[in-house]
């Protein structure tokens, strides 16, 4: 996901993004068929080559965001953003039921029916969005516009990038380690199962209301409020190792991420020109993606040599730097360069 999020910024900027989602589709069906046909084979291999095709789709899909808030007028732009966030509420009631009624299907090949469906799930996807009409930047404005590292040295841009950033790599890095926190202190997966079925209802559900606050509010403050509900959470779960607190910690993970995440893609809108988008949020996405990658592979090495309370603590001196460059840039008062 990480590697592909420039190539998919270069591919929308030549060719639109309908043609990348579509794109991705194609991947969406590779995941399937490959991952199905890997676990007929029993070959590990051809599975780590399907989750490639996985990660490729799930880059392209994260751009939905930003070509939602291109639909639309730059008042409405937090709102589309959040909208498109508030689709996970589906994803995260349907796709477990999915995968709950289809795994068993085909035995011994456990979960292969699983990714034949993933498969025609992509498919459906791509007949939806092979409608859409997006508004797209001439090939040759899209050469235009300021260097990217120009770009990127606006504080604007460097403190949307850190909170997004942190947002993400810590909310990664506490649920990577929370089931298995539960795990090393005896509580059921059961229990461990429905403490990250919250979670993901936690991350998704409040983009229903995330573009208003933001178009009320304003982007640094929702934000802000990201980062002190990921503090909370934190908090909570240092407050002890029965189940209500691992519950209520990821509870309050998932909405601190989502404050946190849509707020600085909100502000990641207020440093591009039009014909700036595609190179700008691709860069975005690179940084916060790659970065997601130290908080999963730290979580569990920092679980088993030092316990959940230091993974909890850990997350702190993030937080801290976090809401110190979001107050560095609400000092300066920069202006916007005018959106998408």
């Amino acid at each position: 996901m990480a590697a592909s999020t420039l190539p998919v910024g270069s591919l929308a900027r030549r060719f639109g993004r309908r043609s990348t989602f579509l794109l991705g589709n194609v991947c969406g069906v590779a995941v399937g068929l490959l991952a199905a046909a890997g676990i007929y084979v029993s070959s590990f291999f051809l599975f780590c080559v399907a989750m490639l095709f996985g990660g490729a789709y799930a880059a392209i899909v994260l751009t939905f965001r930003f070509a939602a808030a291109e639909c639309v007028e730059p008042q409405q732009r937090s709102r589309a953003l959040g909208t498109v966030m508030a689709g996970g509420v589906a994803a995260g009631i349907f796709g477990p039921q999915l995968t709950t009624h289809t795994m068993n299907l085909w035995a011994p090949h456990t979960f292969a029916v699983t990714y034949l469906v993933a498969a025609a799930v992509a498919v459906v996807s791509g007949i939806v969005l092979s409608g859409i009409r997006l508004p797209r930047v001439d090939a040759k404005q899209a050469q235009t516009g300021r260097p990217l590292f120009e770009i990127a040295r606006q504080p604007r841009f460097m403190a949307a990038v850190m909170c997004g950033v942190i947002s993400y790599m810590l909310m990664n890095y506490l649920m990577t380690s929370a089931p298995l926190a539960m795990k090393l202190c005896g509580i059921a997966q059961s229990v461990s199962n429905q403490s990250l079925q919250w979670h993901v209802v936690a991350m998704y559900a409040p983009g229903f209301v995330t573009g208003r606050l933001i178009s009320r509010f304003g982007a640094p403050r929702i934000v802000f409020a990201g980062l002190i509900l990921t503090g909370a959470s934190a908090l909570v779960g240092l407050g002890g190792t029965a189940p209500m607190y691992f519950v209520g910690s990821l509870i309050l993970l998932g909405l601190g991420w989502n404050f946190g995440f849509v707020g600085a893609s909100a502000l990641i809108l207020e440093t591009h020109l039009p014909e700036e988008r595609t190179r700008v949020q691709s860069l975005n996405d690179f940084i916060i993606f790659g970065a997601m990658v130290i908080g999963s592979f730290a979580s569990g090495g920092v679980l088993s040599r030092y316990g959940w309370n230091v993974v909890c603590l850990i997350s702190f001196p993030p937080l801290l730097l976090a809401a110190g460059a979001l107050a560095a840039m609400t000092a300066r008062k920069p202006q916007a360069v005018g959106g998408i």
